[in-house]
Order: C-alpha cells, then structure tokens, then sequence
C-alpha cells in the first residue's frame, strides 16, 4: 500500500536580541499600556487590530494577513521563571531547556538524533546564519550551515571553504567563554567537519528551483527563501533554523522596531506565499520566538531587557488564534517592571515536538509541561 503521508518539517525563525511583546501584540485599548509607554507607545489609530484587547505592530500587516486567514497562533505570555535579563543566558536556556544550571545538547540537536539516529542524512538540519545555533548542537549530530546559499559554491573552493570557517569560527568564540574550550573543541573535533559537509549538496538547490514570488532584498528575505528552495529540492530537511535581528531595542526603538518587524513580515509572508504556490506547504510550520520580552515601562528612548514574551506558530495546519493570557500589566503584578511569564517555553516545544513532529517531548525538554492545542 503507498501512502501520500509528508513528513511534518520544521522552521524555527529566533528573533534574537529580545522583541518587545508589548510594541508587537499591542493591548491597545489597556490605558496602563498608554500609562506606561509615554515615548515608545504605538498610536492607537496605528494599530491592526486583532480584537477589542490586542492588536499588531502597524507593520505587521503581512502577519494580520496570515493570522486572519487562521494560519497563525499567537502565544501570551511565553518564558519561564526568575528570568536573567541576560541576552547569553537566556538564549542558551532557551537553546538547551535547562534554566537551573549550564547546558550543553541542544533541544533540536535532540529531536535530530531522534529523527534520524543512524545519520542517515547530513541535511535533517539546515541552519542560516553566521553561526551555528546552539539549539541545533549535540556531539555527533551533523548540521548543515550556510551563511548564504546565493553565493555558496559559487567560487570552488574559496567560497565553501570561507563560509565554514567564519561559522566554525564564531561557534567557537561565542560559546567557548560559556561552555569552556575542551567542550567547544570537542564538539568541533567530533562533528565540525561532519557539520558542514552537508552543504555541498545544498548548492544545487537554487538551480532547482523557480517561482514567481518576489522576495524583498533583506538579509531575512534571503534566508527563508533559502529554506524554500531546500525544502522544494526535496533533499530530506526536517528541522531548518535562521535567526533575524537585533531586536535589542534599548535606543532609538521606533523606527528600529518598525524596520524589523516590516522585514519580518514581508520575507515571511513571501515564504509562505512560495510555499503555496509550489502546493509544498501543508506539511511546513514556523515557530517565532524570542529570547525574552521588555521592560513594560519605556525608557525615554527605548525599552530595556525583560521577561514574558509572545511566540507565533505560523502555517496551514495550525489551528489559528491567541492561546494562553496576556499577562497583567498592573504595577502590583510585574516584577522588576516585568510582565510575568505564564506559559513555560518548554510547553511550547512539547506541543510542536509531540503533536507536530510526533517525537517524545519529555526527554528533550526535561520533563512534562502544559501544552496548547494549535497543532494536532
């Protein structure tokens, strides 16, 4: 018997550097919002509203588009507790789903292994980016990485050989401070060759491939339509991981904000735009996130580091709507002048670990957490 079943893929887009979930879904009618964003704050008669409570950032209108259609569910309150404010410490635990002490193997570099335990095919993971993703990193589990497949292999030799070096290279300095340097370079030593080898196959890719959306010039755009010219050469990818940023909005946020959040939103509407008209996105979801949310009170200029963030989930199979609660931004609630978290982020990964990839959660996430059902 044949079966027309498509394995579930995975595209994890990280928002690094720390979104401002209040500037991004908008409670827009709570004058404690107003209260509190005195210089940062988005008129209201900017706002897309989503509903009598919340609404996006004006540029986000892409994002309405796909949330309306009901591909998209919108997460409240995402993080876990006694955040660190640390944009390193924060990440990491966010990467390895251990916020009590120092990890070291990736969440996805788990759900690799599961997927493909005998390393069967060096392209189950595909990053973009300057660097490897922690996320991503479990010894022996290869990752393919490139920093940018328009230009890979386009200089034998030189390009390929450039790329690997300035990804191993960042890998090594980001975490070695962290993680120490045996730990680093035994990963490097065991797997880094093995982690970009799978790129030489990725450069027939975009040979393969034809479409008529047209991506905008941004660094984003550029990556997720790499991702769609991997997933449509059929080369067996199950979990692709890019990151976009920084979002780390301390100074001059409004048009900071404005300018991400557009880039954002085009280059992820024209992926899903692509994903359509080729008839390949019933099997695809993206998860967004970011490392932790903003202060809830702005700073003159700006927003410092906070905690409670927002996720989306975004794509056809999706169960679309605002999952879990806005969190209270009454003084007496806050923390640190904080919203407080209220939905652990391994929670968040149970559910797409279990009802979309239809792995085992709790040895990757370290144990059982509430769950939501946009998926499934």
């Amino acid at each position: 018997m044949t079966t027309t079943s498509k394995d579930p893929i995975l595209v994890v887009l990280q928002l690094t550097g720390g979104n401002d979930y209040l500037n991004t879904v908008i409670p827009y009618t709570n004058p404690l919002y107003r209260d509190n964003r005195p210089v940062v704050g988005v008129a209201e008669d900017r706002v897309l509203p989503l509903d009598d409570k919340v609404g996006f950032h004006p540029e986000m209108g892409p994002m309405k588009t796909i949330y309306d259609r009901g591909d998209m569910a919108i997460i409240h309150g995402v993080g876990y507790p006694n955040s660190p404010r640390s944009h390193f410490r924060s990440m990491d635990i966010w990467h390895t789903c251990e916020p009590d002490k120092l990890g070291t193997e990736g969440w996805l570099g788990k759900a690799t292994k599961d997927i493909d335990p005998n390393k069967e095919n060096v392209l189950t993971s595909v990053a973009f980016g300057a660097s490897l993703f922690r996320a991503l990193v479990l010894p022996g589990v290869p990752v393919a990485v490139v920093d940018d497949l328009d230009t890979y292999g386009l200089l034998p030799g030189i390009s390929e050989q450039t790329q690997r070096a300035r990804i191993l290279d960042r890998f090594a300095r980001l975490y070695s401070p962290a993680i120490g340097t045996g730990a680093v370079m035994d990963y490097l030593g065991q797997t880094g060759l093995d982690t970009l080898e799978g790129a030489d196959i990725l450069k027939q890719a975009p040979q393969m491939y034809s479409s008529s959306v047209e991506y905008p010039d941004t660094v984003i755009s550029k990556r997720l339509k790499g991702i769609a010219q991997i997933h449509m050469a059929n080369l067996g990818t199950r979990i692709f991981y890019v990151d976009h940023g920084s979002f780390d909005s301390h100074s001059n946020q409004v048009g900071m904000h404005d300018k991400l959040w557009q880039d954002v939103s085009q280059g992820v509407e024209c992926f899903f735009d692509d994903l359509k008209e080729h008839g390949v996105g019933d099997n695809v979801i993206m998860l967004m996130f970011t490392e932790f949310g903003r202060r809830t009170h702005d700073n003159g200029s700006g927003t410092d580091h906070g905690a409670g963030g927002a996720a989306f989930v975004l794509g056809e199979k999706v169960k679309g709507g605002q999952y879990g609660e806005y969190p209270s931004l009454e003084s007496r609630d806050l923390e640190q002048g904080d919203v407080v978290p209220n939905h652990d982020f391994r929670g968040l990964y149970s559910t797409i670990l279990e009802d979309w990839m239809h792995l085992d959660a709790k040895p990757i996430v370290e144990g059982s957490f509430e769950k939501f059902p946009y998926l499934g």
